[in-house]
């Protein structure tokens, strides 16, 4: 059945271009990744790339568009002729985005063909050992007791971590005062050595110094609990605050205006390609979950997290420049 579902793609995709045209790829893919070299969306794209080369018998090609809060790649990738030879690595930002900035040079859903979604991460809540908080609750509990005063440190404005925080502080009822910074290694300096309180923040870069006693971390972020921490509680168990969930997550797109086929098939071979141990294996070591969707519940689901991060960046009053 599915070498007659792939074929029957692949045989689509002649049709729809024409009798004498080259069946798709019919020459190296750009792989857009609008972050740096060596990160999480960097390790995910290449293991997927890798795949789809192997797969479909082209290159495809990594091109990190790092900068301008990842506007930079992504508008590129927007203007891209959309014929599938251009796909985008986007992440939790992608959402984000519209709401963050006044203006972006594309639009995040009429410029975009939703593929699948990818991964998944929650966040880890972690504090400095000197805060006397064992639990979430009792976290909360001080938080009141003493509004504004502990400091929370960011690896920017509007970062998934930073608006997880947020999202806490308005479904917890608490204050607290935000510390951002040009990136997430400069936060970890100050929050193990005590210079601000606590984090939402990723758990593979988390957990080695939990280990060492350099932090303390309390829960996850996600719906459920993490198959990379089944030790630990979610914000939403651990204080009874329903509907509590934040995290990051991953996924590719095309252009907007790509053939359907040729998303169709992007979607066959992502999901294939991430039930491989060699794909999944990488990723649990990074506390990162592999999951997949079709086209049309990806595209649902880039629609509420646009929605649900509208509101928190509204009632934040949070504006990036």
């Amino acid at each position: 059945m599915r070498i007659i579902f792939l074929t029957s793609l692949i045989a689509a995709l002649v049709l729809a271009a024409g009798a004498s045209a080259q069946p798709y790829p019919n020459r190296p893919v750009r792989f857009i990744v609008p972050y740096p070299a060596g990160g999480a969306t960097d390790i995910i794209s290449r293991l997927i790339g890798d795949k789809l080369g192997a797969a479909l018998g082209q290159q495809f090609v990594i091109d990190n568009r790092a900068g301008g809060g990842q506007k930079i790649g992504t508008g590129l990738a927007a203007g891209a002729a959309p014929d599938g030879h251009t796909i985008l690595l986007v992440s939790i930002t992608h959402t984000i985005n519209p709401s963050l900035y006044a203006k972006l040079p594309y639009d995040t859903i009429k410029d975009f063909s939703p593929i699948t979604i990818v991964a998944k991460s929650p966040l880890v809540l972690v504090v400095h050992p000197s805060i006397r908080a064992k639990s979430v609750k009792e976290l909360i509990a001080l938080m009141k007791t003493q509004p504004g005063k502990l400091n929370c440190a960011t690896s920017g404005i509007g970062s998934g971590g930073h608006l997880a925080a947020e999202l806490f502080k308005s479904m917890a009822g608490v204050d607290m005062t935000f510390v951002p910074y040009r990136g997430g290694s400069l936060a970890y300096i100050d929050l193990i050595g005590g210079q601000v309180d606590l984090m939402f923040t990723s758990p593979a870069a988390t957990l080695a110094y939990a280990k060492a006693g350099k932090l303390r971390v309390l829960a996850t972020t996600g719906a459920k609990r993490s198959p990379a921490t089944p030790e630990l509680p979610t914000v939403a168990e651990a204080t009874g605050i329903r509907g509590y969930e934040a995290g990051l997550w991953y996924g590719v797109v095309a252009p907007a205006g790509t053939p359907r086929a040729i998303v169709r098939l992007l979607n066959a071979e992502i999901v294939k390609a991430l039930q491989f141990p060699d794909v999944r294996d990488p990723l649990a070591v990074q506390a990162v979950e592999v999951v997949s969707s079709t086209p049309e519940e990806f595209a649902m689901y880039i629609k509420s997290e646009i929605a649900k991060w509208a509101k928190v960046i509204k009632d934040a009053n949070i504006h990036a420049n």
